[in-house]
């Protein structure tokens, strides 16, 4: 098992750039089980989601040829031959749930196993079966599987009782084959769901996918026997606005001037607003054909803030632990109010260990500020918290030993080659 040793304090400088967005990535990919066609997934990171997602394919009977010379990705699903996804390939990865609509329906029945994942509370998929439900499908669970079927998917008009991006994405795939048109109300807006709606228009021409961005997604389907297949579809994800998130945040946390590139700054405007309420120097580049976001140093210290989570366009769940290590060396007593997940504070008592002043109170974590952080060695307990004690562990004094970084791997490509060139004294060594 690795771990990585962070020398601190940090001070940054250079380029980063940023890799293809995992959420999507994960989803376009399940989104190839929809046609027969070869399809080129363009930049694909190498992290290990991605290449469990992969396995899952080959397993199902896809052809995936990684292209010389590249990490363009060439994925054949002509001879998909099975449709279970087994509890061995998908115990670690909540993506795999996304077989689910694609296979029901090109084929008419799926059979997955409950998704594993990060331990950050209780995301149950009864959102996506109720979906899939509407839509025609007979759904039973039995022995840890969901199984999928049916003859025939119908349009109907769905509206979630909370808006989840994976339920968003299985109900708009399986939506693609179904008989006339199929509203999804109160759907998610991520930008990872108009990637994906996106792509599904580019693999079928005659799709058409209304309220791009917005909460009401219309679905045009299409006939799944006679509707023309796009051949040799290229398609370049969007950039990983988690990712961003998280370089943005080291480079604050740091006071670095740090340049970052291969994303949409929009993607991160809750992010980016909250940072410079806090006091951060940053130069926005909106520019379509080389957008980029600039942190300049600051002369006034950071200042407290606070925070509430919310599904897009609001501050990301995911960045919030990332933002609480920020947070450390403000001025004053900030808050974070966590609103999506129950169990997503899991990273405080590891950054307690580092020097950090934070009490819990019910979903709300008071953090004062500034702490003078040590290095120690912490454990990662999920993605998003392993993230944010590399952020810590930046302006930490003396060396950090972060140990599981397993959880990092699955998300983060190449963190310690990108922080390295930008001026980190950091290691990856076996534990």
């Amino acid at each position: 098992m690795d771990k990585l040793v962070i020398d601190g304090p940090s001070s940054l400088s250079g380029v980063v750039e940023i890799s293809r967005a995992k959420n999507s990535v994960l989803k376009l990919l399940a989104a190839c089980l929809m046609t027969s066609e070869s399809v080129i997934i363009e930049a694909m990171p190498e992290l290990q989601d991605v290449k469990t997602m992969l396995k899952l394919l080959k397993h199902l009977g896809a052809e995936v040829t990684t292209l010389p010379g590249t990490q363009n990705v060439k994925i054949n699903c002509e001879k998909i031959n099975q449709w279970k996804a087994h509890y061995e390939l998908v115990k670690t990865m909540r993506a795999s749930i996304l077989v689910l609509g694609p296979l029901l329906g090109r084929f008419g029945q799926a059979e997955v196993s409950l998704p594993g994942g990060c331990a950050i509370g209780a995301r149950p998929i009864d959102i996506h079966l109720k979906g899939l439900e509407k839509l025609g499908a007979k759904i039973t669970l039995e022995a840890g599987y969901v199984r999928a079927e049916a003859s025939e998917l119908v349009g109907a008009t769905i509206v979630l009782p909370f808006p989840s991006v994976g339920a968003t994405e299985n109900i708009m795939m399986a939506a693609v084959f179904a008989k006339g048109k199929t509203v999804i109300e109160n759907a998610a807006k991520e930008p990872e769901i108009s990637d994906l709606g996106n792509f599904l228009m580019k693999l079928f021409p005659e799709l058409v996918i209304e309220g791009d961005g917005t909460s009401t997604l219309t679905i045009h389907g299409v006939d799944r026997k006679t509707t023309k297949v796009a051949q040799n579809v290229t398609y370049l994800p969007i950039g990983d606005r988690i990712e961003a998130a998280t370089y943005l945040m080291a480079a604050v946390t740091t006071n670095s001037e740090v340049t970052l590139t291969g994303f949409y700054p929009k993607h991160i405007s809750a992010v980016t607003h909250v940072l410079e309420e806090m006091g951060a120097n940053l130069e926005i580049i909106n520019d379509k054909d080389h957008p980029k976001i600039k942190t300049k140093k600051y002369l006034k210290p950071l200042k407290a803030v606070h925070v509430d989570t919310a599904p897009y366009p609001g501050f990301p769940t995911d960045a919030q632990a990332q933002l609480m290590a920020v947070m450390l060396s403000a001025t004053g007593t900030s808050v974070v109010t966590e609103h999506i997940f129950e169990n997503r504070f899991m990273h405080v008592p590891e950054l307690e260990r580092m020097g950090a002043k934070i009490t819990l109170k019910g979903n709300a974590a008071v953090i004062e500020g500034p702490c003078q952080l040590k290095g120690a060695p912490v454990m990662c307990t999920d993605l998003r918290a392993s993230a944010a004690l590399v952020v810590a562990a930046l302006n930490a004094e003396g060396k950090t030993d972060i140990q599981r970084v397993y959880h990092l791997d699955r998300g983060y490509e190449n963190l310690e080659e990108k922080l390295s060139q930008l001026g980190c004294v950091i290691k990856r060594e076996r534990a």
